[in-house]
């Protein structure tokens, strides 16, 4: 399969949110490299041993740290990733810094993210307006792909972005997240591990207001490799 593409947005390589979802996850997305995890703390700590945690962070740790804005894709007949770059950076230099409030780990349905924990406007317009620039890069989904895609239980409005955009969970249905673990079916077990990890980031310095003063253009070399940092690209508007 053909290399695919995202547009995310990743937090500065020297922030506290990046150092810790990047060593939580155990890679650094943007040095292409495996971090040691550190040590799960609080109550959790009883719930999980280094095998089962490694196994928790398999698929986040295989995209990368970050929060989705214009989802993978491969890209459409007569486009290259050079274009998809200086689009990247056109559209970068339009874009005003801000602050999104609040963020810290959280449940997000079965699984644990770091999460807004209150409305961020500029955030979810970001998201909007990403997936409409970048809308020309992307190929159409294959037959294997949307079937994947309707077999989430897909609303009707969720299916009809699909079929238009490529993806469900754009414009209204955007929730901003950046995922920590995989799923986790038994409520308590995932209450502890989210409070453990709200405790240690904390610790850390990952929470509370994150600043947004970039886009992240991540590369998925080939089918089931990791999504590595390809180019963050600040905004200068």
């Amino acid at each position: 399969m053909a290399a695919r593409y995202a547009i995310y947005f990743a937090p500065a390589p020297d922030s506290p949110f990046w150092r810790f979802g990047s060593a939580w996850l155990g890679r650094d997305a943007a040095l292409d490299t495996p971090l040691p995890r550190p040590k799960l703390e609080g109550d959790a700590s009883a719930d999980w041993d280094d095998v089962a945690l490694e196994a928790l962070t398999a698929s986040p740790r295989n995209y990368g740290f970050h929060a989705t804005l214009k989802p993978p894709f491969r890209l459409s007949e007569g486009q290259a990733v050079e274009g998809l770059i200086q689009a990247a950076e056109s559209f970068a230099r339009a874009q005003k810094p801000f602050g999104c409030p609040s963020v810290n780990a959280a449940a997000l349905g079965r699984f644990i993210a770091f999460r807004m924990l209150e409305p961020c406007q500029a955030m979810t317009d970001l998201a909007a307006a990403c997936v409409r620039a970048f809308e020309p890069f992307r190929a159409p989904l294959n037959a294997a792909e949307l079937a994947r895609r309707h077999a989430a239980g897909l609303t009707p409005r969720q299916t009809a972005l699909t079929a238009e955009w490529g993806y469900p969970y754009v414009f209204e249905e955007f929730r901003f997240h950046m995922t920590l673990t995989g799923a986790i079916t038994d409520d308590a077990v995932r209450e502890r591990l989210a409070a453990s990890l709200r405790a240690m980031a904390e610790a850390e310095g990952a929470s509370g207001v994150m600043r947004a003063d970039a886009i992240a253009v991540y590369e998925q070399p080939a089918s089931g490799a990791p999504f590595r940092l390809l180019r963050r690209i600040p905004f200068h508007a």
